[in-house]
């Protein structure tokens, strides 16, 4: 005998029974998952995939599409149902699959890998604020665009956990101040966590939070199983254009289980099968059979879907009147959309002239600026660091309730809700999200900035004061461990520049290329190297490059050797200084000591090398050959950082860095404290050269 759920017709109740089964199932083959949560939530997943939410299975990149983010990512098996019953191309053997190597449908959903899901959800919070980044971009793009193009809400089922972590405070608080009305959230109230019931540690009134933020809130009680009130209650959420909406739903955990509706059990362990099977009975299943999806379900979900498809077809006649009448706006669309900038981007670039002393912070500012017109979807901001972290876009008010198409983004001091909008920004389509902050909060960005990188989000992070340089404000705020931190993360291209020249270098390969770049950016202002200006735009994009070789004769006379040397030298040096960002400089000048100083113990003249290496993931992209001219093996190596030395023993014999924390001083005062000079690099090569028998 199957539950009555109020408002369904018997197909709907069927439908959302069939899930419900599914939810059972895919957890109890895999042995691992989460059942209670989809159980709960089925009514409302039927609800907005067949009644509410305008999407095209055919074509789930469709760019006027409504957004649906599962933050709860651990009921990944609701999701995954959706995509199947819709037509997204999971099959029955893919919810089999569930959990298994090489599946696609993982333990928690990932972007990229199943078709339909919108961003990479499991680490709670993180899709809450990924649903505010794509309000932003929406409305964005709705101003630059106009609504009849761009004119669609995103739908966002969060739980409890997404609402205590840190993150979802602040990115709500960021979308109610900007007044985010395309945003509806269902936060599934069932009061239960891993731990037990949430009251043991979470008592807070969710309602008034919210309102606070300037939310507008629903709070429609015991209304899971309830068709007409769910309907009802998006309904509303969606007519209003000036806030965002929360809808405060409770369910229960597990539903209709005898044993374990409203347990922790419910949220974190399969079912035993002598319960699935009780709770089939009572849903109107076979209790004998697993994953039972009947034609007429799937058959009902495709009409529902292929209904919700009909605004694409006339949105794509739209579009193509558009982009026949305005070839202007055509070229904006597709290079929003393509992630392209457009014709004109790198001759716009600016380059400086050997002499000056820049921040390579600064740099970034000016390059920014003079490429923003050729760059439609750039979109800047910081956390209330915009004009320290070069990333003020000038003319630009800040994006507001008053000013919703401006494309700069005042953030306020919310590193973790930034990284995270920039991500759902980036997904969204149509914008290129630039963040900054000082590096050392990357600590505060890093949970964002993983996604970022396992969802292949193009956003670009300008992360500042990169060293002890950066001077009085003392070990709180010096970056030492944040370079190894991020250099460890797998498909983050992270690039320090050492001058102005290769920071526009690297700013082009950031916005040309996909993926999340993080630019690591000096506070202090830095020579322009004579040495790289013409040879950085070669050199940067293989990550590692060679920028001088000296040597000597027996009298000691410097020589230059090829000025400057080819970019694959053909001569082996006797030694190889390699700098990072604002070291380069010292492992420069460090160079010309030692062969100033070089008295040969063998009537042997010497060959320095001086590399630079913005770049280590770059470096490991490129052939073995190159890897090899550029740093042979056997040739004594030493590198200087202004960093922790972790993992530059695979590329060096001596690391010249700091260990340590830093220290309260004047920046130079600080680099000198710890070793940062030319002198002590010198001092570093030279016991390397008399190990050799060169000294």
């Amino acid at each position: 005998m199957s539950i009555h759920l109020d408002g369904f017709d018997d197909i709907d109740e069927l439908c959302v029974n069939v899930v419900r089964g599914i939810a059972m199932d895919g957890p109890a083959k895999a042995n691992s998952g989460h059942p209670g949560t989809a159980m709960a939530l089925a009514p409302l997943a039927h609800v907005l995939f067949t009644r509410v939410m305008n999407h095209d299975p055919s074509d789930p990149e469709w760019i006027d599409r409504d957004r649906f983010i599962l933050s709860a990512g651990h009921a990944s098996i609701l999701l995954y149902s959706m995509l199947f019953l819709c037509g997204y191309g999971l099959k029955l053997d893919d919810l089999k699959n569930f959990r298994n190597l090489g599946s696609l449908t993982p333990g928690h959903p990932e972007r990229g890998h199943t078709r339909g899901v919108e961003v990479t959800t499991g680490p709670l919070g993180q899709g809450f604020a990924n649903g505010v980044g794509m309000g932003i971009a929406e409305r964005i793009l709705r101003e630059r665009f106009g609504p009849d193009l761009v004119n669609h809400n995103t739908y966002v089922i969060c739980g409890d956990g997404d609402l205590e972590e840190g993150i979802s405070h602040e990115a709500a608080s960021l979308a109610g101040h900007l007044g985010l009305g395309r945003l509806v959230y269902i936060y599934d109230d069932n009061h239960i966590t891993i731990d037990g019931p949430t009251e043991i540690s979470y008592t807070d009134d969710k309602a008034e939070r919210f309102r606070s933020y300037g939310w507008d809130v629903q709070n429609i009680g015991e209304c899971a199983n309830d068709f007409e009130a769910l309907s009802s209650a998006i309904a509303k959420a969606k007519m209003n254009e000036e806030r965002p909406s929360l809808v405060i739903l409770r369910s229960h955990i597990g539903w209709p289980s005898p044993r374990f509706t409203d347990t922790p059990e419910a949220h974190g362990d399969p079912f035993p099968q002598d319960e699935i099977s009780a709770t089939k009975k009572l849903l109107g299943l076979p209790p004998d059979q697993s994953f039972w999806v009947p034609d007429e379900v799937i058959e009902r979900y495709r009409l529902a879907t292929s209904e919700r498809g009909a605004s694409k077809r006339q949105w794509a006649l739209r579009l193509n009147e558009r982009l026949a009448a305005d070839k202007e706006m055509a070229q904006a669309w597709d290079s929003s959309f393509s992630g392209k900038p457009l014709p004109g981007f790198a001759k716009s670039i600016p380059t400086f002239e050997p002499g000056e002393k820049i921040a390579t912070r600064a740099a970034l500012g000016k390059c920014l600026n003079a490429t923003f017109g050729y760059v439609p979807g750039m979109v800047s901001g910081a956390a209330d660091l915009t004009k320290n972290t070069g990333t003020y876009l000038e003319g630009e008010s800040i994006n507001s309730v008053q000013s919703p198409g401006s494309h700069r983004i005042a953030f306020g001091i919310r590193e973790h809700a930034m990284g995270a909008a920039m991500t759902g920004m980036a997904l969204h389509g149509g914008i290129l999200p630039v963040g900054g902050t000082f590096f050392v909060f990357s600590d505060y960005l890093k949970p964002a900035i993983r996604l970022a990188a396992l969802s292949g989000a193009h956003v670009i992070y300008s992360l500042t004061h990169d060293s002890v340089g950066l001077g009085e404000d003392g070990p709180t705020h010096q970056p030492i461990e944040h370079l190894a931190a991020l250099r460890a993360v797998p498909k983050l291209r992270l690039i320090r520049p050492a001058d102005a020249n290769e920071c526009a270098e690297a700013w082009r390969m950031a916005v040309q290329n996909p993926g999340p770049h993080a630019l690591v950016l000096s506070r202090q202002a830095l020579p322009v190297l004579e040495e790289i200006a013409e040879r950085c735009k070669e050199g940067l994009p293989r990550g590692a490059y060679t920028v001088a070789e000296l040597g000597s004769g027996a009298t000691g006379e410097i020589l230059g050797y090829s000025d400057p040397p080819p970019l694959v030298p053909q001569k082996l040096p006797d030694i190889v200084l390699i700098g990072t960002g604002s070291e380069l400089a010292v492992a420069i000048e460090a160079a010309h000591m030692v062969v100033a100083d070089y008295e040969p113990a063998s009537g042997h003249d010497i060959l320095v090398r001086v590399v630079s290496m913005p770049s280590w993931d770059l470096f490991e992209e490129q052939p073995d050959g190159y890897k090899l001219a550029i740093l042979p093996k056997g040739v004594p190596t030493v590198a200087v950082e202004a960093a922790s030395s972790f993992g530059w023993a695979k590329y060096a014999d001596t690391i010249v860095s700091i260990d340590s924390f830093g220290t309260s001083a004047p920046g130079n005062a600080a680099l000198e404290h710890f070793g940062i000079t030319p002198t002590n690099v010198a001092e570093a090569a030279k016991l390397l050269l008399r190990n050799k028998g060169m000294l």
